[in-house]
């Protein structure tokens, strides 16, 4: 009884471990505009150097330094398009 319980535990956790290391993580978020992300710490100041498309090229700019990536202020906060007006009733 024992045997048969260790077994269903260690094929549990094969399975699963074959099933999480499937899993990719894409960080890359949905396209963005040419300026989306901005350099920003103590010598950029706010909102910074806002000249990187993607989060991974401003995390490579700023390797090695104290400052760090964030999204540009001007798409966080941008106004958001709505749909056409639909009536409730």
């Amino acid at each position: 009884m024992r045997t048969v319980a260790l077994t269903i535990l260690m094929m549990s956790m094969v399975l699963a471990a074959r099933q999480a290391s499937a899993q990719t993580y894409d960080f890359s978020p949905a396209p963005a505009g040419p300026d989306s992300y901005c350099l920003q710490g103590r010598i950029w100041g706010y909102p910074g150097n806002c000249q990187f498309s993607s989060y991974a090229q401003c995390m490579a700019t700023a390797s090695g330094t104290n400052a760090y990536c964030g999204v540009n202020p001007q798409y966080a906060f941008a106004r958001q398009r709505r749909g056409a007006y639909r009536d409730r009733y």
